[in-house]
């Protein structure tokens, strides 16, 4: 399916030929179908002879609903341009033209109406010159321009030539992306009889299927889907691209409204604060600066925002500036989304353009926006790899843990570490005091052991694990003397480290720590009830001493615990193998 919108000035013909097409009147309201006016969104499909769709978006012409033909026309792929043979160019004809210009809207097809009311062919033609001769610079440049003439009563001239033109614009239109990260701009809600909330927009992005939980944006909703239609029937799931109706649980239809968005899940950043392009329009006669009332037009919805130019203080006519926007609520939005700027005291268009930047995070005084993936990286340092994708719309593999790390910034940390472990020499680095980006670097060094907790040189032997005390300590096993030549700070140091346990002032190789405990674990296995000080002695073949301390570690430990005289297992008792 393709998604086209009609554009055009008011009353030029626009919902005749959606009527005609397709055979379902767009104007859904009885105000429009009594006054022949449209005012809001209306929406009808049409199948063609080459198996394609196409789902119209009819929007008003007359400028008091200006905001709503902005509504319509966020997510479309090309246009349906609407202009009477009779009138030929009008002032709202310039401004829907640059509206869908500054949106990026790249292909159309031009109808000329009403030709039945002109005298000759030569009329006609002269129509159709003028009309390409206002569109050439833009992208209707080139675009097919069809004589048609479909009124109330009487005969249509030029359907076939109209459908045949949409059936080659839909050939060269691409097809939406699947990014796996769907987004539906919300252009109308409803509550339905025994279904609840409904809501319709233009699919982009993702997939979405019965069952899925999404989110509403703004307010990070969580709601799930009870069904999908599109073209007026019920699927399961289905693809980017396609005009859509979400049944909805989990939110009140006073909730949602034109403007908002549904999203996946987790896959998006919400922002209420962009750095963005700025087309001005020619035809303005005045700079754009930060003084004003502005409204910006994304997706489907119309925002005051403050405006900052960075950079110079102003914007030429013509001329294309970097802004900041600063948005009311929290939208899900990405590099490459479009816009629309109005002045509201002015009542006028003043240009539009691209957002570049999601997430600022230098001063607007210091800003230099676009769309490189590299900037975001420079200007962070230290990136998620998810977050970079919701920040950007791109993949980047994780360098570093699940880090995508700037280049300089890594040889700056990877140098300050490696330092680090060079000075700390053979007794090592605690790898505990480092932050986890550093142990996720220190994890990419290829001349660094990690052991006992400690980063040191590859090959380095830690020379207090090497002392023959921990070695003599290791050999007697559950039966220890007391360590000889080593002094009572390298032996908290041992401690500290895991390597020695002491107990009662008894020092124990932590590998006796766990023989003791496989001990107490035989014992349980036969004695669930608890066993006794005197069977642990004997089944450890050690003395009273020794397993008095060997017991009170073992319940530090929570691998048994006292009751009475025995004692039973704990909470971190590991079951005997059999």
């Amino acid at each position: 399916m393709r998604v086209v919108a009609t554009a055009g000035h008011v009353d030029h013909g626009k919902s005749s030929i959606v009527r005609a097409l397709t055979g379902t009147d767009p104007d859904r309201w009885a105000e429009e179908q009594r006054r022949g006016l449209t005012i809001d969104l209306g929406f009808a499909h049409l199948a063609l002879q080459s198996g394609e769709a196409i789902s119209f978006v009819d929007v008003p012409g007359h400028v008091r609903f200006l905001r709503n033909m902005l509504a319509g026309v966020g997510a479309v792929d090309a246009c349906l341009f609407v202009v009477a043979a009779t009138e030929g160019w009008k002032p709202q004809s310039e401004e829907h033209l640059r509206i869908l210009q500054l949106l990026g809207i790249g292909a159309g097809v031009i109808a000329l109406t009403k030709i039945d009311q002109l005298d000759d062919d030569e009329a006609v033609e002269l129509a159709a010159l003028e009309v390409a001769d206002r569109v050439a610079g833009t992208f209707l440049a080139g675009a097919p321009i069809v004589p048609l003439a479909v009124p109330a009563v009487g005969p249509h001239r030029g359907l076939d030539d109209l459908t045949a033109a949409l059936d080659a614009l839909v050939a060269r239109v691409p097809a939406a992306q699947d990014r796996d990260r769907a987004r539906l701009w919300i252009d109308r809600s409803f509550s339905a009889a025994g279904s609840g909330t409904v809501v319709t927009g233009t699919l982009t992005g993702g997939g979405i299927g019965a069952g899925d939980t999404l989110t509403v944006e703004p307010g990070s909703r969580a709601v799930r889907v009870r069904a999908v239609q599109t073209l007026g029937r019920d699927v399961g799931s289905i693809g980017p691209g396609h005009r859509v109706a979400l049944n909805l649980a989990g939110v009140d239809p006073a909730e949602v409204d034109r403007g908002h968005a549904v999203v996946a899940a987790g896959r998006w950043h919400v922002t209420n604060t962009v750095d963005a392009a700025l087309d001005v329009l020619t035809a303005l006669d005045h700079n754009v600066s930060r003084r004003g009332a502005y409204v910006a037009y994304v997706g489907s919805g119309e925002h005051p925002v403050r405006l900052r130019v960075l950079g110079p203080d102003s914007v030429a006519p013509g001329f294309r500036g970097l802004v900041r926007l600063h948005l009311p609520v929290g939208l899900p939005l990405l590099p490459g989304d479009r816009f629309v700027l109005r002045e509201s005291g002015r009542d006028e268009t003043v240009g539009g353009g691209e957002i570049l930047d999601v997430e600022p995070v230098r001063r607007a005084s210091r800003a230099a926006p676009d769309r490189s993936v590299a900037r975001v990286v420079a200007e962070r340092g230290w990136v998620d790899a998810d977050e970079l994708e919701r920040l950007t719309g791109e993949r980047r593999a994780a360098e570093v843990g699940r880090w995508v790390v700037d280049p300089a910034v890594r040889t700056g940390a990877v140098a300050e570490l490696a330092a680090a472990v060079e000075a700390a020499g053979p007794e090592g680095l605690e790898v505990a005091r480092l932050d986890e980006r550093q142990r996720a670097l220190l994890a990419t060094f290829d001349d660094v052991e990690i052991a006992d907790g400690r980063a040191r040189p590859a090959g380095a032997a830690d020379p207090l694990v090497a002392h023959p005390a921990v070695a003599a300590l290791a050999a007697a096993g559950l039966r220890p003397d007391p360590p000889a030549g080593i002094g009572p700070a390298e032996l908290r140091t041992l401690q500290r480290r895991g390597v020695l346990v002491e107990r009662d002032g008894l020092w124990f190789h932590a590998g006796a720590v766990d023989t003791a405990a496989a001990v107490a674990a035989q014992l349980l296995a036969r004695r669930p009830d608890g066993f006794t000080m005197a069977e642990l002695r004997d089944a450890a073949g050690v003395t009273r001493k020794y397993a008095l301390a060997l017991a009170a570690e073992l319940d530090a430990r929570g691998i048994t615990r006292r009751r009475g005289d025995v004692r039973i297992g704990g909470p971190r008792l590991q079951p005997v193998r059999r």
